[in-house]
């Protein structure tokens, strides 16, 4: 599959950016992990920093109250550590703003490392916590939800390390998610059954973020590949769509899809700024974003 247009390149010099999420001003906001903040490119493609963090943030989702909610891993990529490192979290934060942790600990269950979430129709906020990737000594492996009174509750406890990363949510309330360690799609149906959508091409597929299409079928970034598997809803790979180095996430807003991009799969003990943002054409476009309001901290 081809969008028939080229990615066009809109940032550069960044420090792992992941997880975007778009403003209703057209503004575009992302993580950048080695620089434990969240950064905002606005319609004019002017950048700056929207709020400091600590930490390392993996992924960030606007929700209806105008806040940015944050996966925060704690302070992690790979084997590198931030200057600052802080509790692995779920946090929320305005522009400009401070940090607030609104959990650290669901179910009994101290949190590793949150990755990636998005907001679900009915107001949850859902979201992956595979801990630190470290493949050779694995966290164990879970997909979490926060209500919107702030109740929360352990959906998915995976039985062996996967690394669950990116995540969405179907038109039909379905959440899906994809595995870094083993290349695969999953799903959680309504009902509460699981499906395996099957392994990803290539020899070593590395999966990171996902969206939906308004088709329902599944864009799905790989970090080896250079850019997004599409599959079907049923999980048969429909075609690929390249875009930058190493992709780490992807949004859609209207038929435009963010594309965020390590630049190369370098991971060491010292931070890089290999990273791009880019934006691409994508005929029919994402499903409707979601925007929920978690009601519980200060904010």
């Amino acid at each position: 599959m081809n969008s028939g247009e080229a990615p066009v390149l809109v940032a550069s010099g960044l420090g792992w950016p992941e997880g975007p999420t778009v403003r209703p001003d057209g503004s575009v906001v992302f993580v950048e992990s080695y620089r434990s903040q969240l950064t905002v490119v606005d319609a004019g493609g002017e950048m700056r920093r929207f709020a400091y963090t600590a930490g390392a943030p993996n992924a960030c989702v606007l929700g209806g109250d105008g806040a940015l909610y944050v996966c925060q891993n704690g302070g992690t990529v790979g084997p590198w550590r931030a200057a600052e490192m802080t509790a692995p979290s779920i946090q929320r934060v305005h522009e400009g703003g401070t940090a607030e942790t609104l959990v650290t600990e669901i179910a009994g269950i101290a949190l590793n490392g949150p990755n990636d979430l998005v907001f679900h129709a009915d107001g949850r906020l859902i979201f992956t916590d595979p801990g630190t990737y470290n493949p050779d000594d694995p966290n164990p492996s879970y997909i979490f939800a926060i209500g919107p009174d702030g109740s929360t509750s352990l959906l998915v406890d995976f039985p062996e390390p996967v690394f669950p990363n990116g995540v969405a949510v179907e038109a039909d309330g379905s959440i899906v998610w994809d595995e870094s360690y083993t290349g695969h799609v999953g799903r959680l149906r309504p009902d509460g059954t699981t499906e395996d959508l099957g392994r990803m091409p290539g020899e070593n597929p590395i999966l990171d973020g996902m969206t939906v299409g308004a088709d329902n079928r599944l864009y799905v970034t790989d970090l080896v590949a250079g850019g997004m598997h599409i599959l079907r809803p049923d999980g048969t790979v429909d075609g690929f769509l390249a875009c930058g180095g190493a992709p780490t996430n992807c949004i859609f807003d209207g038929e435009t899809m963010w594309v965020t991009d390590a630049g190369a799969l370098i991971v060491t003990e010292e931070p890089n700024s290999n990273g791009q943002l880019w934006r691409l054409r994508v005929p029919g476009g994402g499903a409707p974003t979601q925007r929920g309001t978690i009601r519980m901290g200060a904010a």
